[in-house]
């Protein structure tokens, strides 16, 4: 069971983008039936798991974690938009990892001695490379959107590094904030679509992606879950094959079109990404 657990994160943060892509929908779509898919599954684990509850403050900050993933979601779900699979998500995850590691760098001290910060920083290191390389392109009239697309992941990663840092500030286990966390994350969902397109709502598009927001939640509990009985640091790693799993699925799935050079650059970064991710976690 425990090995379930432990692959279930990569397995679904890996399909999600693939899933997304394949319904035909806009963003309104994609992040509001997100949010209700998400706000299902959590309120399910609440009523089978009857966690402890939490005071007032630890769960408005869960509840903020997840009003930050939907920041960082909304805008990997444009950058799929404009980019693709195969470019958005090695680039998504190697910002993740660099910003989540600087900042447990210097707001909590987890690099402490010398050793650490050298490892670390060749780790942060081969993360960007390895980003740069899978970004690498042939076709020069791709070059606008990529651009676009790239300034909004570094805008809208920060939503993603709040996600994974705000949980720090508290002292409970991970099962007592997911439901707030997932409260958080449609709450988010409902106030970007009322304020940019409520029709959506009706959409059948939007119902149909609830499932899309069911595998993230289902995937975050199950990386709770993993990390408790199996420790943060292999939970993480396994976690960090989801950019594996959504670039090939991008490639042979949603058949977008890559050049021999293109692939080769892809496979490279995809490995220096994966093995930066693994000195992180013991860095």
């Amino acid at each position: 069971m425990n090995i379930l657990f432990l692959l279930l994160p990569a397995i679904g943060w890996g399909i999600l983008p693939l899933i997304v892509k394949k319904i035909d929908s806009k963003i309104g779509n994609q992040i509001l039936g997100t949010g209700i898919g998400a706000l299902f599954v959590g309120l399910i684990m609440q009523f089978i798991f009857s966690p402890n509850g939490v005071s007032v403050s630890v769960f408005l900050i869960s509840m903020a974690s997840g009003i930050l993933w939907t920041i960082g979601q909304t805008g990997q779900y444009k950058s799929l938009e404009l980019m693709g699979v195969t470019k958005t998500m090695p680039i998504t995850t190697g910002l993740q990892l660099v910003g989540t590691s600087l900042i447990s760098l210097f707001a909590f001290g987890e690099w402490p001695t010398l050793l650490n910060k050298i490892v670390g920083t060749g780790a942060v290191i081969l993360i960007i490379i390895g980003a740069v390389l899978t970004s690498i392109s042939d076709e020069k009239g791709q070059y606008d959107q990529f651009k676009k697309g790239l300034s909004i992941l570094i805008f809208t990663s920060v939503g993603y590094w709040g996600y994974s840092i705000v949980p720090k500030l508290v002292d409970v286990s991970g099962v007592s904030i997911f439901f707030p966390q997932m409260l958080g994350v449609f709450t988010a969902a409902l106030i970007y679509v009322a304020c940019t397109s409520p029709a959506v709502i009706k959409e059948k598009s939007t119902w149909a992606l609830s499932i899309s927001g069911m595998i993230f939640s289902v995937a975050a509990f199950c990386y709770i879950i993993s990390a408790q009985n199996i420790g943060i640091a292999t939970s993480y790693i396994f976690s960090q094959l989801n950019v594996v799993i959504a670039t090939v699925g991008g490639i042979f799935i949603l058949k977008e079109k890559k050049t021999k050079m293109e692939l080769k650059f892809i496979v490279v970064g995809l490995i220096l990404i994966v093995s930066g991710s693994v000195i992180t976690s013991f860095s």
